[in-house]
């Protein structure tokens, strides 16, 4: 469907509703109007209701299409309420004056005394009643104040909704920037496994396989089951071991109580960083601790790496994952996480906090 068309439904949808909420105001008035107020019958209950319904829409149609978007919208509210009391003022006269020139006349012989002597005060007198006045544009008002309440509420939800989908769009390039390097080493250990018809080559391949498939396919939803981001590690580790061997001493703590939910890939990325910093420039046997613990509020991830030794480090330059990362937790995790980065002597520690959900 083209936008020229869906623009054209969606006008005539809002007009249809507007239609629908006038025509469902004037019944509620008309339906709970007392008749034995209107000596003529129902006829003279209709015309008086549909005068006054008639004043709201004028001034509902006024605010809405000329005085919010022309003032409201535009950020001048003091400039809003001078002119919405003008309008209010003019709407007020000319109701009084469809009141007094055709409904009055025309019903003139079935009020009482008192109020066909309230008829003959001079028009001028009457519309600068000032009781009369607020008490007529309370009324009038009604209508306009809900519809713009419903604009307001409409708005904030289209904005919410371009705000989810632009999150969401975030987060699947974020989330799709899988480590060529780690794909890349991994792949060059497969091919020299085969070369060598080991028996940890169809190994390697399943637990590839299984992250590959994972981490394309099964982790769209914004929050996953912990025990697949688990699975996902401890596969992970499995090919970080064969790619380094003896070079590190991996030890990876699972003391999770209970199967939560958390944002895929979020803890996989400190541990790349951890094999990054940690392990790929250390020339004798490296470490890495992880532990994983959940409590009832929150899921603590810590990491820990040996810091390679004669390694001159480059101050303030964050990783490509681990800025990602960053910004994943700010979008799935508003002030809602803890991040501690600490450089000490001889070791890396990452602390992760979230909120459970």
């Amino acid at each position: 469907m083209s936008t020229q068309i869906k623009a054209f439904f969606n006008y005539n949808s809002s007009k249809f509703r507007l239609t629908i909420f006038w025509v469902c105001f004037f019944l509620y008035y008309y339906l709970t109007s007392d008749i034995t107020y209107y000596e003529a019958g129902y006829i003279q209950m209709f015309e008086s209701v549909f005068i006054i319904i008639f004043a709201k829409f004028i001034l509902a149609t006024i605010t809405l299409n000329i005085l919010v978007p022309n003032f409201l919208e535009k950020d001048k509210p003091v400039h809003f309420v001078l002119w919405l009391v003008l309008v209010l003022f003019l709407v007020y006269v000319l109701y009084f004056l469809a009141r007094s020139s055709y409904y009055e006349t025309k019903y003139f012989d079935y009020y009482p005394l008192i109020k066909q002597e309230l008829f003959q005060i001079p028009f001028v007198n009457r519309i600068f009643d000032i009781s009369a006045f607020l008490s007529k544009s309370l009324k009038f008002i009604t209508p306009a104040a809900i519809l713009l309440k419903y604009r307001f509420y409409k708005k904030q939800q289209n904005l919410l909704k371009l705000k989810e989908q632009k999150t969401t769009a975030e987060l699947t390039v974020l989330k799709q920037q899988l480590n060529p390097h780690f794909l890349f080493n991994t792949l060059n250990n497969l091919y020299a496994l085969t070369i060598k018809k080991s028996d940890q080559a169809p190994l390697i391949i399943e637990k590839l396989s299984n992250m590959l498939d994972y981490m394309l396919y099964r982790c769209d939803e914004r929050f996953v089951s912990i025990n697949k981001e688990v699975e996902l590690i401890e596969n992970y580790l499995v090919l970080e071991k064969l790619r380094y061997g003896n070079r590190v001493h991996i030890n990876f703590e699972n003391k999770l109580k209970e199967n939560v939910s958390i944002a895929p890939l979020i803890m996989l990325t400190f541990i790349e960083n951890a094999f990054k910093h940690g392990v790929a420039q250390e020339l004798n046997q490296a470490t890495i601790n992880i532990s994983l613990i959940n409590t009832k509020e929150n899921v603590v991830f810590v990491v820990e790496n040996t810091k390679p030794n004669n390694i001159v480090e480059k101050e303030d330059k964050q990783s490509i994952g681990l800025t990602n990362v960053k910004k994943q937790l700010e979008l799935l995790y508003p002030e809602k996480y803890e991040l501690s980065i600490v450089n000490k002597a001889k070791k890396y520690q990452t602390i992760l906090k979230l909120a459970l959900k």
